[in-house]
């Protein structure tokens, strides 16, 4: 075991408990915007669906009932403008983050090959190049990367954590420049339903990938938009090629979606009405958390998009992060997803109402 867990980072989140103590010590209590998990409840019709399909004696398929793969085709068809899309261009998922840690493994990556992803990024694409032994790479442009032995391109637009959306003519360069050196491309995209000042595009759409999904495939989650982080809820879509080989390694690997989890997917894709509700809910948080940080005396970059507002006061993230935390405030320091984030801390806007007032009330 020890021979697996010594390839891993130390689990970032562990640094962050003493400033949890000082933020909890306040006497209105902490306001935790460090971590981006949901706070709102689960929309009434999936909870619903999901209670209906409670009675599920017998094992679910890894592949998914063919009425969750409609609902998936239909979605990617609908929202993301992809088109020619069937049953093998998608693939359930439990939860994104499973598939980001342990993907370099199922594709058979090892020490001979290269894993590259943004420079600020999440920290589980670092997870899973360790996890299967290759080498990684990290990069502000991906096509200045050297494409010998790079066999996983991961794009993350909107970005955690800056809130950073790629443009479509840059994903339809980076794309391309991909296919040129047989690169596989995986566009973690799940926070594309919640663009503020920028409306994200997929690599789904065929003004990037030119009606062709060779070598693409996007990653989307159910957790932001429709508040089921506790359900394990995602999916893949793209190059049928890739995703019929993981489909096969996920059936020997028993890597299966509950089934009454796959019901409330299916209720949840096929209602806009809640996502709405929930945009409406993160961008009222969002203007009162970026008036107040910005008095505070805070400098915003990116954050045109996702949960997050990107902010720094030109100082250690450590002494923001230290700072707000005598403030009952806890948010999370920027050299979590990298070092160049090492100045900024990353805002979360999953609190409830009445948290956020309350550190609007303190950062005044």
């Amino acid at each position: 075991m020890s021979a697996v867990s010594d390839r891993l980072p130390t689990f970032p989140w562990d640094k962050l408990a003493p400033y949890k103590e000082t933020a909890a010590a306040h006497p209105d209590g902490i306001v935790d915007l460090s971590v981006g998990t949901p706070v709102d409840p689960v929309p009434e019709l999936i909870r619903q669906a999901l209670v209906a399909a409670a009675d599920s004696p017998g094992y679910p398929t890894v592949w998914g009932t063919p009425e969750l793969r409609d609902a998936i085709t239909g979605w990617v068809r609908r929202r993301l403008g992809a088109q020619d899309v069937t049953h093998r261009h998608v693939l359930p998922i439990v939860g994104s983050k499973e598939l980001v840690a342990w993907l370099p493994t199922q594709l058979g990556l090892g020490p001979d090959d290269r894993v590259a992803f943004p420079r600020l990024a999440y920290p589980t694409y670092e997870v899973g190049a360790r996890l299967a032994r290759a080498q990684y790479a990290v990069y502000d442009d991906p096509t200045d990367l050297d494409p010998a032995g790079l066999k996983l391109l991961w794009l993350n637009s909107p970005s955690n954590p800056t809130g950073k959306v790629l443009p479509k003519q840059e994903l339809t360069r980076i794309v391309a420049w991909a296919r040129e050196h047989g690169v596989l491309v995986f566009s973690d995209e799940c926070y594309l339903e919640l663009g503020w000042e920028a409306d994200p595009v997929s690599v789904l759409h065929p003004d990037v990938n030119g009606g062709s999904y060779e070598g693409v495939v996007a990653v989307h989650s159910l957790s932001k938009r429709s508040n089921l982080a506790g359900y394990r809820a995602a999916f893949l879509a793209g190059d049928p090629a890739i995703l019929g080989p993981l489909l096969e390694i996920r059936k020997h690997g028993g890597m299966m979606t509950s089934a009454p989890t796959q019901a409330a997917v299916v209720a949840a894709l096929g209602d806009d009405v809640h996502v709405g509700e929930q945009r409406e809910r993160y961008a009222a948080r969002r203007t009162m958390l970026r008036e107040a940080l910005l008095g505070h005396g805070f400098r915003i970059e990116h954050s045109e998009a996702s949960l997050y507002l990107w902010a720094t006061r030109d100082e250690s993230c450590w002494t923001t992060v230290a700072h707000l935390a005598e403030l009952g405030i806890l948010v999370a320091p920027g050299d979590f997803y990298g070092r160049a984030g090492e100045n900024f801390v990353r805002v979360a806007l999953t609190a409830s109402d009445e948290r956020v007032a309350a550190a609007v009330k303190r950062l005044a």
